[in-house]
């Protein structure tokens, strides 16, 4: 039999292991589309290492994060049972919606803004953090990982077409330089382990440390953070498996095709950006845009700006992209007013 305590919580975690899930198959595309947009690894063989190093970065660096999904946004105190399941499910419907439409999304932002409507409906949005930390990230980390892998990519194929690309050929077809690209999106992978496993543990730690009495600034809460960890953590790795092999095809080779020295380009600078965020300042960002950005950026440099955006999915990331929070923003405040009305929260 469940003891009342583990009936009453069972809920919310499974809404986050649902949650976990489609937020797998949205990051399989940002750390392998490029690995196997180059045709370096076969699709069956992603969903395994993308689970593995997910958790390894969500054990090893995503507590900062946690914090910042547990308490920066949305008091902890309002953690309850019911708004730690509207928030989760809100962000769980609207990355079903993106992963069914075949566009990776942004787990941060979707949470986020599923964090924000129950925070706007009382009053408690805690807004230094958000407006002057959180939505600056936003923005500036994508346009980072555009610019630098267009003048890298420019440079290179300027050498290319001026008929000085021998080396690049070269290294192109080194046998060793497979290992590097996949080890690169390791790599990625671990870097959303780092920031996005967060995004369902946060809330979900905080909630736990309510209904036990442990507040946030405790290390206590450290605890029930790696515990919640590990239950959601593996949960990535499931969510590839069902939902990855549809995202990954779009950014991976629907876009624009690259080589192996592309492919790496893109996972390191990416992963990097996302893993300075995560470590140093805990800020919850988009490895999905970082990665479509530097991706585009490559494309650019390649193909212009004309055939990439006019010729892609390209305008179809950018809608999904803003459509997908706005739904999470929706139902989370709409769900969180219901619940209000009724006398569930």
């Amino acid at each position: 039999m469940f003891t009342p305590m583990f009936s009453i919580l069972l809920v919310p975690f499974v809404v986050a292991m649902f949650l976990a899930i489609n937020m797998g198959g949205s990051g399989t595309a940002p750390s392998f589309s490029a690995a196997y947009g180059s045709g370096i690894i076969r699709r069956e063989l992603i969903p395994g290492l993308f689970g593995v190093f997910v958790f390894a970065g969500a054990i090893l660096a995503g507590k900062k994060v946690g914090l910042t999904m547990g308490r920066g946004i949305l008091p902890d105190a309002a953690m309850g049972l019911a708004l730690t399941t509207i928030v989760l499910l809100s962000v769980a419907l609207a990355l079903l919606v993106a992963n069914l439409l075949r566009v990776p999304q942004s787990t941060s932002q979707a949470t986020v803004f599923a964090l924000v409507g129950p925070a706007v409906y009382f009053d408690a949005l805690q807004t230094r953090r958000l407006l002057f930390e959180i939505l600056p990230t936003w923005v500036l980390l994508p346009v980072v990982a555009f610019v630098v892998t267009f003048l890298i990519g420019r440079a290179i194929y300027r050498i290319r077409r001026a008929g000085n690309g021998d080396g690049f050929d070269r290294l192109a077809h080194c046998p060793a330089l497979r290992y590097v690209v996949i080890a690169a999106s390791c790599y990625v992978a671990f870097a959303i382990g780092s920031n996005n496993v967060a995004n369902a543990a946060g809330p979900l730690a905080s909630m736990v440390g309510r209904e036990i009495g442990t507040p946030v600034q405790e290390n206590g809460f450290v605890l029930i953070m790696i515990l919640t960890t590990l239950v959601i953590a593996p949960c990535f790795g499931i969510g590839s498996s069902l939902l990855g092999s549809r995202v990954v095809r779009t950014t991976g080779t629907e876009i624009v095709s690259f080589g192996p020295t592309g492919a790496t380009l893109i996972a390191i600078i990416t992963a990097t950006l996302l893993l300075f965020a995560s470590v140093t300042r805990g800020i919850p960002t988009s490895l999905v845009q970082m990665n479509t950005a530097a991706i585009v950026g490559l494309g650019v440099a390649k193909l212009g700006w004309r055939r990439i955006f006019t010729r892609t999915p390209v305008k179809k990331l950018f809608t999904i992209w803003i459509v997908a929070p706005l739904i999470s923003l929706g139902l989370s405040l709409t769900l969180t007013a219901a619940c209000d009305r009724m006398g569930i929260l």
